[in-house]
């Protein structure tokens, strides 16, 4: 996951591949809850790894539950029988709204029955999200709930420490127009109050996002609940009612998070198609409809068991005019569909997306003008006007994204703009939410031309700092990391393992340097998490000798080498982008790269800047030495045959002698961000 400020994305050009998606936010949570409500053990398969699930195991393992994992995506949760295990506790849940409602139900009916006292809050926004329709239903029930701060919203305290029985004769009033969680939250606790009576549930207003109740009645039949339904205006648990484990139970991939992929392959999969594994067309989640809308627009799809395949049909994408009731969250993607549609979309009944993470409709309005489109807005609907299919009236933006994950990710689509702009996507991280990997699984499946992704060059003498420079660089903009000299003194490392000289006078036997280019060509080289690694092996420290560095500068200077490893360098520039450091990144490697640093400090500096780094490592130095060592290697480097070091025509001179590395972090980044298209 990304954990930068902000993340460029390059004009997008092609899609087709294979995504595994995570698994559905709204399963999970769901049945994590009715695994924590159980009697006995249920083994929980594919569960979702995200900030939302997280904040969710959290508070069950503080109220008692026994969780163990099995494996990445696979818990046993040892459930709680209906019973409180401790009897008070505060409960943080994020922005989850698939935590906070159902567990406030829960708590309500157990702080009743057992007693105890909660306190459930969350980050500001959802303190902003209402929840007294269902504090209101619950109180009817004779809940006691209070608010710790304004009236209908969370923060919330549940439970006042003293059981006392619940009102369970007259039906639960609750309504319908403002949220689906809130019957949800109803759904998944009554069952745990129901033993001697039945109860009865009543939707006032027309009930929206039809689907995701149906997926909580889906569940709640796997864990031995059968609810009565009377159209969606009334809902009976049966008297005698209790939660049973299934056992095992599998969770399907999101859903909503299909949609992404749904959508690139309608924008980009025009030779093979893009496949979503986890989800098919019989999925119990009602965003799987989207298959529908996109269909509509002109999108391809064919549905196996749990398998989608997708490809461009209709180019550019049919208009809609659609009621989004049924999918709520996976209509956001249709937005930025519409950018690219032949005539205006109108997407109605959406208007549960001001009580999301967001007010969705007033941002997505809000991010889609910032690219140039004409957006119009109104209490439940928007309407996108498309932009040109001829690069006209498209703009560069940077898309704020509100720390809602679904802005995120339907942001990154506006990416295949036919003006070949790029997109900047403010706090990357925010798809933590429901999809940690999101815009990883998405390099995996999208391509476009080497000359769209963006280069930093930063070249320089030894010892000049360039490495550090470069990986803080990289580590800031989210791009890849290209230590050139490393790949040079891994070559010197091989050699040495694999018994091929590389003193002065081998080099002049043109076998051996034949060898050293062969070796070069085939390196097996992976640079990851700041470690370096050769056939697998950690060789970070071990290319920092200064036996290895001395082998390197004269491998460097080795013209069969350098052809060798240019192809090997040039491999490195992948989405989403990449800071390279060498001694002829800017002039040989990447000479089309729109920043180019030269690095430069006194050989005094340098020289002491290397004694420092040895003494630290417990290792004999004489700075005399080193100095001369760098000089003779500076000459080496300047005077070579073959890619000499010098400052490319169009680099930007860094003297660092007196600069901090922040300092020269900042000084880059500044030039950098006056070189982006939305810099201001």
């Amino acid at each position: 996951m990304y954990r930068t400020a902000f993340l460029d994305i390059p004009p997008l050009m092609r899609a087709a591949g294979t995504v595994r998606l995570p698994g559905s936010k709204s399963i999970s949570n769901r049945v994590l809850l009715l695994a924590a409500l159980c009697d006995g053990e249920t083994v929980i398969e594919d569960l979702l790894d995200s900030d939302d699930t997280r904040v969710m195991l959290d508070a069950l393992a503080a109220l008692g539950c026994g969780l163990q994992r099995l494996g990445p995506a696979t818990v046993r949760v040892r459930g709680l029988g209906g019973r409180l295990a401790t009897r008070e506790g505060a409960l943080f849940l994020g922005n989850a709204g698939t935590a906070m409602r159902p567990l406030t139900a829960a708590l309500t009916v157990l702080t009743a029955r057992h007693r105890g006292r909660f306190e459930l809050s969350g980050v500001p926004r959802m303190h902003e999200r209402p929840i007294g329709d269902l504090v209101d239903a619950l109180r009817q029930l004779g809940g006691v709930i209070d608010y710790l701060g304004q009236p209908g919203y969370p923060p919330l305290a549940v439970g006042n420490g003293k059981p006392h029985a619940l009102r369970l004769d007259a039906p639960i009033r609750v309504r319908g127009d403002v949220s689906s969680q809130f019957l949800t939250a109803l759904l998944l606790a009554l069952p745990l109050a129901a033993e001697h009576q039945p109860i009865v549930i009543e939707v006032e207003g027309e009930l929206i996002s039809k689907p995701y109740v149906e997926i909580t009645l889906r569940l709640l039949q796997r864990f031995g609940v059968e609810v009565e339904r009377d159209g969606w205006q009334r809902f009976t648990i049966p008297a005698g009612t209790r939660y049973t484990t299934p056992g095992r139970i599998h969770v399907e991939g999101d859903a909503s998070s299909a949609s992404y992929f749904i959508a690139l392959g309608a924008l980009a999969a025009t030779q093979a198609p893009v496949t979503i594994e986890g989800v098919g067309l019989a999925s119990i989640q009602g965003d799987i409809r989207f298959v529908d809308a996109a269909r509509a627009m002109g999108a391809e799809v064919e549905g196996e068991a749990n398998r989608l395949h997708v490809r461009r049909g209709a180019w550019p994408l049919r208009a809609i005019d659609l009621d989004c009731n049924a999918i709520p969250d996976a209509a956001m993607t249709l937005a930025v569909m519409a950018l690219y549609a032949d005539g205006p979309c109108t997407l109605r009944h959406i208007g549960s997306w001001r009580v999301k993470e967001t007010d969705r409709i007033a941002a997505m309005a809000c991010e889609l003008r910032k690219l140039g489109a004409t957006v119009d807005e109104g209490p439940d609907w928007l309407r996108v006007h498309p932009l040109p299919a001829d690069r006209q009236g498209w703009r560069a933006a940077a898309l704020h994204t509100y720390d809602d994950h679904r802005m995120a990710m339907c942001g990154s689509l506006a990416a295949f703009n036919p003006a070949r702009l790029p997109v900047r996507i403010l706090d990357p991280q925010c798809v933590g939410k429901t999809f940690p990997d999101y815009f990883e699984t998405l390099w995996s499946v999208v391509d476009t031309d080497p000359a769209h992704i963006p280069v930093i060059c930063i070249d320089g003498p030894t010892a000049s700092g360039k490495g550090t420079l470069a990986a803080t660089l990289a580590q800031r903009l989210g791009y890849h990391a290209l230590d050139s000299g490393a790949l040079y003194r891994l070559v010197g490392l091989a050699a040495e393992r694999a018994g091929i000289p590389t003193d002065d006078a081998a080099l002049a036997d043109p076998a051996i340097v034949q060898s050293l280019a062969t070796l070069a060509e085939t390196l097996p080289v992976r640079f990851a998490d700041g470690r370096i690694w050769l056939a697998g092996d950690d060789v970070t420290a071990d290319v920092r000798t200064e036996a290895i560095g001395m082998a390197a500068s004269r491998v460097s200077a080795l013209p069969a080498v350098r052809t060798a490893l240019l192809a090997l360098q040039r491999g490195f520039r992948r989405l989403p982008g990449l800071v390279a450091d060498g001694r002829d990144m800017g002039t040989v490697v990447f000479p089309d790269a729109p920043l180019k640093i030269f690095l430069t400090a006194s050989a005094t500096t340098r020289a002491r800047r290397r004694y420092e780094q040895l003494i630290s490592r417990g290792e004999a130095a004489s700075i005399d030495s080193l100095l001369a060592d760098l000089e003779a290697r500076d000459a080496r480097d300047q005077t070579r045959e073959s890619a000499p070091l010098k400052p490319a025509e169009d680099a930007l001179l860094l003297d660092n002698s007196d600069q901090s590395l922040d300092e020269s972090v900042q000084t880059v980044l500044s030039w950098w961000q006056s070189r982006r298209p939305f810099a201001a």
